[in-house]
C-alpha cells in the first residue's frame, strides 16, 4: 500500500468565477508593476539558485533564508501573473517577507515550497537534463496555456464569467512549471510527477 504524499512544491488558486466584463481589458496593464518586480525577482532567483549549486555541492542543503527568498520570488510571480491574467480581481499586495510557506496574505492565491533539510550532493549536475521531458511538456502547456487565456478573455467579456475549466487548465500549467522549477532550481530532490493536479 503506497501513501500519497503531496510534492514539496505547491501551488493553489481559489476565487469567484464571476469578473467584472471590462477588468481584462485594463487589468494586465495594472499588473505591469507587479510584472516588473516579478521579472526583477525572476533574475534575482536565478543568482540564488546559482549560489545554492555551490552549497548543495559543499554542504548538501540550502541555507534556509536563501531558500526562502527563492520560495518568496516565485509566490511574487504567481501573484502577479494570476492578476495579469485576470484569474481573480484583487490587486495582490507587494510583500517581499521571505518565507518558504505562503503567509495567506493573498486570498486567492497560494504557493508554499517545502523546505528540505538534505539534498543530494551530485544531482544538482545531472538534474537538467533527468527534466528534459518535461521541458517538452512545458512548451505544449505554454502554447496551450495561451489559447487558454485567449478563450478566458473572450468568455470574460461576452459573459462576466470565467470558465471553469479554462482557469483550472491555467492554475493546472502554473503547478507543473513550478514543480519542474523546483526540481531543477535545486529545491526539491523529489522528480516532478506528469500531472496538473495538485
Amino acid at each position: 500500500m503506497s501513501v500519497n504524499v503531496p510534492y514539496p512544491a505547491q501551488l493553489e488558486f481559489q476565487g469567484d468565477q464571476r469578473i467584472t466584463r471590462w477588468r481584462p481589458l485594463v487589468q494586465w496593464l495594472l499588473a505591469l508593476p507587479q510584472l516588473l518586480i516579478a521579472s526583477a525577482l525572476r533574475s534575482l532567483r536565478q543568482v540564488l539558485i546559482l549560489i545554492s549549486l555551490f552549497t548543495v555541492l559543499f554542504t548538501k542543503k540550502i541555507p534556509q533564508p536563501l531558500f526562502d527568498m527563492i520560495a518568496t520570488s516565485f509566490r511574487y510571480e504567481w501573484r502577479a501573473l494570476s492578476y495579469a491574467l485576470f484569474l481573480h480581481e484583487d490587486y495582490p499586495p507587494f510583500d517581499f517577507q521571505p518565507s518558504a510557506a505562503d503567509d495567506g496574505v493573498e486570498p486567492h492565491t497560494s504557493l508554499s515550497i517545502a523546505y528540505p533539510e538534505h539534498l543530494d550532493r551530485w544531482k544538482p549536475l545531472y538534474k537538467w537534463l533527468l527534466a528534459i521531458p518535461h521541458y517538452l511538456v512545458l512548451v505544449v502547456l505554454t502554447i496551450a496555456g495561451i489559447f487558454a487565456a485567449a478563450g478566458g478573455l473572450i468568455a470574460v467579456l461576452f459573459t462576466g464569467k470565467y470558465p471553469e475549466g479554462v482557469r483550472d487548465f491555467i492554475v493546472g500549467a502554473a503547478r507543473y512549471g513550478l514543480r519542474v522549477e523546483s526540481y531543477v532550481g535545486l529545491l526539491t530532490d523529489v522528480y516532478p510527477p506528469f500531472t496538473l493536479a495538485a
